[in-house]
């Protein structure tokens, strides 16, 4: 098993493609070194679109970052990113990067010029060089995620989703973000974490923010907060990593053997529309388009025929033609559902017809003739 995981994690590391580029910025008056990683699907998928996701303390962030989107990517459990990690640490440059007044708790000097260079020029060079999805994420650590915050403030946040690892707060916003939350005209997914062994002046501000936050009514807010017993002001990053991206992409996760049994299987019907509704809300909440898993449709496919609602393949099918026009899918369902009913001349004829068109996950051309040799041994003799 660990030579199949090292195997698993070698071949993502081999298709992916990581760029460090010098960034000049003329908001900044400066360059910025910045790293890029793009899926590993990118050259292959010229249309498909990808989540961003900043991040800042890209130096360290950025490979425990890449990796976790790269192995949950692998197993489809989350979308593949793109991942944008600003340096600011070579030279201390975090410090003025976040620089804030400490009169009005608001981006000053320096800072409010790194405010604007990541929204005014660095996501207008990205989303303008590559294929992006409406869903931006935006990442940091103690300083940082603190700062990342005060794209909060903005009745229009140009983020959908913020981790903020152990945040070091600006004066007031403790309460300053609970009340923009509560005021959110578009969904917004947040998360915050500390351990129980983080930096004492630290835990205050935010168990206190976390408090606030979850007095909250808005429903377009989406929250999670972690504290990590016995993790440290920089374990408790590896601990969020992966709960934030779960947490954000909950909704994105095919089928899995629990959802099935707890939440399909025992439908009495309408197994097409849970599919359907499923997929609408992946849409809604990460702005994401996809087709639908054929993985899924086998789900979908499973709980009829154990339910024995074999009438529901019909509207199965038309999904199917939709997503996969030029395969077998849509025919086979078809195929399957006259089967069922008792009429095999139908049935052989769909099964026929789904020989001729593109193979897709377990179907095959030699299945779908099988399948029509068996209907024709069961169709009775005129």
């Amino acid at each position: 098993m660990k030579k199949l995981i090292l195997l698993l994690l070698f071949s993502v590391s081999v298709f992916s493609q990581k760029t460090v580029i010098a960034f000049d910025s003329q908001v900044l008056g400066e360059s910025r070194e910045i790293t890029i990683g793009l899926p590993p699907s990118f050259e292959k998928n010229p249309n498909k679109k990808y989540p961003i996701l900043v991040l800042l303390d890209g130096d360290y962030l950025f490979d425990p970052f890449y990796g976790a989107l790269n192995y949950g990517a692998f197993w489809d459990d989350l979308p593949e990113t793109i991942i944008v990690g600003i340096s600011q640490n070579k030279n201390n440059e975090r410090y003025d990067d976040c620089n804030y007044d400490e009169a009005d708790g608001v981006p000053s000097g320096k800072g409010a010029k790194f405010f604007e260079f990541i929204g005014a020029e660095l996501l207008p060079y990205i989303e303008k060089k590559y294929p992006v999805a409406p869903f931006r994420i935006i990442a940091g650590h103690d300083t940082t995620a603190g700062f990342l915050n005060f794209f909060l403030y903005k009745d229009n946040p140009i983020f959908n989703a913020y981790i903020s690892l152990s945040p070091e707060l600006a004066p007031d916003m403790e309460n300053r973000i609970p009340e923009q939350l509560s005021k959110l005209k578009q969904p917004i997914f947040y998360y915050q974490s500390n351990g129980d062994g983080d930096v004492k002046k630290l835990q205050t501000s935010i168990k206190q923010l976390d408090t606030n936050i979850k007095q909250v009514t808005n429903p377009l807010l989406n929250y999670k907060f972690d504290n990590f017993a016995g993790a440290s002001h920089y374990s408790l990053v590896l601990y969020s990593i992966p709960n934030a991206l779960y947490h954000f992409f909950d909704t994105y996760k095919p089928i899995s053997s629990t959802e099935y049994l707890e939440k399909i299987a025992v439908l009495q019907s309408g197994y097409v529309d849970y599919l359907t509704n499923k997929y609408e809300v992946l849409n809604k909440n990460l702005s994401l388009k996809m087709p639908i898993r054929v993985n899924d449709f086998k789900a979908i496919e499973a709980a009829i025929l154990k339910n024995k609602a074999y009438s529901e393949l019909d509207k199965l099918a038309e999904i199917a033609n939709k997503n996969y026009p030029k395969s077998m899918l849509a025919d086979y369902e078809l195929g399957l559902m006259y089967e069922k009913m008792g009429d095999m001349k139908k049935a052989a004829k769909l099964y026929q017809n789904a020989s001729q068109l593109e193979e897709i996950g377990d179907l095959t051309k030699n299945m779908m003739m099988e399948k029509y040799d068996d209907m024709i041994s069961q169709t009775p003799k005129k």
